[in-house]
């Protein structure tokens, strides 16, 4: 059994991270940390963990953990990582953050510890051997899971246009009326049009695996007017046949336990509520159109960095992850 810290507990994120771990036969739950609520029942702030958890928020991370992980928001976890290092020896304590503070090659080391990117299906044998690990985005999870095979294969040759959707969740607990659901109900708007910063993780990752590539990318993010689940759907030239792509997206994620490919037209309550990337193949006139679903909050993040904590502990990857879709 390894023990586990959470800083950031009362987030969306945090309440998926929650419900994982407290049935994950391997781990145990040491402390949940909250500023905003110190001292108040779990249960109070993430109603849907009645009866599951019986722990309150506690003000400080205790040393008695194997595994922290950082559920805060962008640019906070440096000063966390600070905070807690100068204070005590945390040297061996494994480390996943969930927010984008580590997750670029350029701002991945803080101090003594160098944090790996944590896309498993492009990293699973780098992350067996680290003790941090930048979890992905959400959109750019979605997005590089649908790429990955043409960028191993060096196939990728034009630019690449994407447009995606995310749920309300997908910005946390914020206080933007465009994030309420007064706003968002039975409307859609696009937002961070070709300049979403998710955009540098998935450069990143096709520079690592096809160093040549100068296309570019086009991506238009749009916020949806449902609570969870990303839609991506992109398309570019390619000169193999609909046949060879289909071959090439078999074989390479044939051993992902997470990673489905459907011949059917896919939509996101086939996701929701698990740790599936569903991917959608296309073909029109040398073009492959390539649609990926995920649940924000799980593979987006949460989920996701389970896999990561599974693979880091050398635990079989799908541990505390059969998670049922919820359906109609």
């Amino acid at each position: 059994m390894i023990k586990i810290g959470i800083i950031g507990g009362a987030g969306y994120t945090s309440n998926e991270l929650i419900k994982i771990l407290n049935n994950h036969p391997k781990v145990e739950i040491k402390n949940i940390v909250s500023t905003t609520y110190p001292g108040i029942p779990i249960e109070e702030i993430h109603q849907n963990l009645i009866g599951e958890i019986t722990k309150r928020f506690s003000r400080k991370i205790t040393d008695e953990i194997d595994l922290l992980f950082l559920c805060i928001g962008h640019g906070q976890s440096k000063k966390i990582l600070k905070n807690i290092c100068d204070k005590r020896n945390v040297d061996k304590i494994n480390v996943i953050d969930l927010s984008n503070d580590f997750r670029m090659n350029n701002n991945s080391i803080f101090k003594k510890r160098r944090f790996k990117y944590g896309l498993p299906e492009l990293n699973k044998k780098i992350l067996k051997k680290t003790n941090n690990i930048a979890n992905p985005g959400c959109f750019a999870t979605a997005i590089q899971l649908a790429i990955l095979p043409l960028a191993k294969s060096n196939l990728l040759k034009k630019n690449i246009h994407i447009s995606a959707i995310t749920g309300s969740t997908g910005a946390g607990r914020m206080k933007n009326e465009k994030l309420n659901f007064s706003w968002r109900n039975n409307n859609i708007s696009t937002y961070k049009v070709f300049n979403h910063y998710h955009i540098m993780e998935v450069k990143q990752t096709i520079n690592q695996l096809q160093k040549k590539y100068n296309g570019k990318i086009y991506f238009i993010p749009y916020r949806g007017c449902f609570s969870r689940g990303i839609i991506s759907t992109l398309y570019t030239s390619i000169e193999l046949s609909f046949e060879e792509i289909k071959k090439l997206y078999y074989n390479f994620y044939k051993k992902n336990p997470f990673i489905f490919l459907s011949e059917k037209e896919i939509h996101l309550k086939q996701v929701i509520n698990t740790n599936k990337c569903i991917i959608n193949l296309n073909y029109f006139k040398k073009k492959v159109i390539i649609t990926s679903i995920i649940d924000n909050l799980i593979k987006g993040a949460s989920g996701q960095a389970v896999q990561n904590m599974n693979i880091m502990f050398n635990f079989k990857e799908t541990c505390g992850l059969k998670l049922t879709p919820l359906g109609v």
